[in-house]
Order: C-alpha cells, then structure tokens, then sequence
C-alpha cells in the first residue's frame, strides 16, 4: 500500500489533518508534541468509478459513483529547527519519514504558532518560513546520510561515475531512493560526486528530496488566515486547507446527521436529525468556509499529491470483460493504485506473482480489444487479464 506522511513543525494541526482523514483516535491538544510516536491509520483518495460510465448496476464498491482507494498516512512528531542535529524529536521525525512514498506538509496559514510551535497571535508568523524549514531539515539530514557512506563508496568505485552512483543508491535504499533519482540530481546540480564538498552534497540533497519524496503544501487553518497569507502560499503550490472543520463534517455523516462524501463541496443535514444551536451554528460556519475554499480542502491536498505529485492512475482488474465482475459476480471488486507508465503485465503482478508469471495477455472491458503487455493503462482502465495461472 503506498505510504504518505503527515509533516510540519509541532501544534500546525497535523493530528486534526490525520483524524480527519482516518477518523482514528489520536490526541489533539493546543500544545508543542501531541504527538510522540508516530500515528498510522488508513485514509483514501478518491477516484470516479466507472460503473456508471459503463452503464454497470450494483456496483457495491462504490459510493454514489465515487471510488475511494487506501492508502496508508503516517502523522509524525512535528520537527523544530536543527532536528537534524537530533534537536527535540528531530531523529525520530525524519526517520519516520524516510520510507514514505510522498509527504503532506502541513502549515499553519494563520501564523498562530511560532518556529517552535508554540501559540502566538493569529498573523504574527509568516508560514512560507516553515516551508522552507522543513525541506531544509530533511535535506541537510540527508546530506548526513550521504556524508557518512560517500568516503568509503568513492573508494570503491574506483573512479567509476555510474558504479558510485548505483552504490549510492544501495546506501540510501533505506530513505526509498534509487540510483536513476540519484543520476538525475547530479546532472541538475552539475557536481562531480566523487570530489563533492559538503557544500555540493547539500545542493544535491535539496534536489534528491523533491524528486525522491513528492510533497504538496497543505494551508491549514485557512479559515482564520490572512488573505496575503494565503495568496503567498498558493503561490508556493499550496491547498488552503480546513482540517477542523472536515473533522467535523466526518463525524457528523458518522453519526448519520449528515450526508457528506469527502472532497464534496457542500453537506446537506439528514431529514429528521436533530441538531443543537451549537451545531447549527457549527455547521452553518462551516458551509460559509466551504462555500469561499470549494471545500475542506483535505481530500484535495491528498488526491494532489497521490494523483498529481507521485503520479498514480486507478486501474480496475476483473475476471469478467463482459460483466466486469469477479468469478462471484461482484462487479468492480478491485481497485489497484498504479503508477504511470503501468503496463498490463505490471498489473498482473500487482494481483499476483503467479498471475504475473503466467501472463498471456490482456482485454480491454471496454473495446473488449486484446492488448499488447507493453500498452501504457490510463486512470480508470478496466482490464482482464489472461494466465496460464489458476
């Protein structure tokens, strides 16, 4: 399952973000190191199913012709300047981090915590300073890691550029960095890596972090954030976010108040519950936020980074082209996060080594076309895959 992470300085609202994307119980409190040990839950991008598209009845897999997909969030103790020194929690945090496939970085837009995480007044930090903070931390930790291997990997390359490289990239396997990422952030910074300087190790690890850990800005607290604050940081890529406020609308459609699918722009009450004045006014404060952001914002900031960022497709596996179901009948059973540039037979592994083993060929549900093993598959492919396997 892909592993994304939660990260950002300590009381920025990451423990809100992660409840209010797996609805687990984690402690939240107005407070530097909520959270201690890591947190893992499951929380789900949300994809179009193609049921009604293909005119499919009783797709039980679907909600309303919306998909939701797994995924696995990981909400980590918050980082504080020189964490890379070991400062706070600052070893733990980033070894937490080094096998995620991506990272949320969560930001408090309303500049009501200081570098530390302790509360000030609403507007007297400037968020686009943590931003920058965190990539610098992960990327001089990093740069450590490198330092540490490069002497003695140098050495045995024997002046050999690409076998350095490939060694590299077993010495980092660990932070999920291979050696074609590590190729391509020595061309762009344009060192020689056998004669680096500690200097040239940091650059390279500034541009080996972005290409290695896909990250997308989430502007949280955008309801009581400055407008300047948040032109300044969508400026930076960043999805005003309202973690709070998706919390609640969560909660409510689990009790069965409302009717809410996450990522939807508005919320309609269930006929017949009954709501409190306080929850009114709750509720009807959050509509007027959603009505000014389109939204939450939460499922955006995750679908961005899984869709966009990493660069993931949905693709639907069936035994059945025609019903588009599993031997059971159930239709639509599989959704299988993929990345692009998939092939049929990458996905015939996806489902099963054996299945892999055994690929003959692929149809496609829709054109109930063979297709070549070496087809590219886009997002939303419906696909039976033929093996000699059982």
């Amino acid at each position: 399952m892909l592993l994304l992470a939660l990260a950002g300085k300590p009381n920025c609202g990451k423990s809100t973000f992660f409840k209010s994307l797996t609805l687990a119980n984690v402690e939240i409190a107005n407070y530097p190191f909520t959270t201690i040990d890591a947190n893992k839950g499951v929380a789900y991008v949300r994809s179009p199913c193609p049921c009604k598209e293909l005119g499919l009845e009783n797709c039980t897999s679907c909600v309303d012709g919306v998909r939701f997909i797994p995924v696995e969030l990981l909400d980590v103790a918050g980082l504080v300047p020189d964490a890379h020194l070991g400062r706070g929690l600052g070893n733990q945090f980033l070894d937490n981090l080094r096998e995620a496939d991506g990272i949320i970085q969560v930001v408090d837009a309303s500049g009501s915590t200081d570098a530390e995480g302790n509360p000030v007044d609403i507007g007297t930090r400037d968020p686009r300073e943590d931003v920058e903070f965190l990539r610098y931390e992960f990327a001089m930790w990093m740069a450590g890691i490198v330092d540490k291997h490069l002497a003695k990997l140098v050495r045995q390359a024997q002046g050999k550029d690409q076998v350095l490289i490939d060694l590299l990239g077993g010495a980092l396997a660990g932070l999920r960095i291979n050696a074609i990422q590590i190729r391509e952030a020595v061309n762009e910074t344009g060192i020689n890596l056998a004669k680096a300087t500690p200097e040239d190790i940091e650059k390279m690890c500034e541009v080996l972090l972005r290409v290695s850990k896909p990250m997308i800005i989430a502007a949280n607290k955008a309801d009581q954030a400055s407008d300047a604050n948040l032109a300044a940081l969508k400026e930076l890529g960043a999805v005003p976010t309202i973690a709070a406020g998706e919390l609640a609308l969560k909660s409510a459609a689990q009790a069965k108040i409302l009717r809410y699918l996450p990522g939807d722009g508005t919320f309609v009450p269930v006929e017949g519950a009954k709501l409190s004045a306080p929850q009114l006014k709750a509720l009807t404060m959050i509509a007027e936020n959603m009505k000014k952001f389109g939204g939450t914002g939460v499922q955006e900031a995750l679908n961005n980074l899984v869709f966009e960022e990493i660069g993931m497709i949905v693709v639907y596996p069936v035994e059945d082209d025609n019903k588009c179901c599993n031997a059971k009948g159930v239709v639509l059973p599989d959704a299988f996060l993929m990345p692009k540039g998939s092939t049929p037979k990458d996905l015939a592994y996806r489902v099963h080594t054996d299945i892999g083993n055994g690929f003959l060929y692929a149809v496609d549900a829709r054109t109930k076309m063979r297709i070549k093993d070496s087809t590219e598959l886009k997002s939303g492919d419906v696909i039976r895959i033929v093996s000699t396997a059982k």
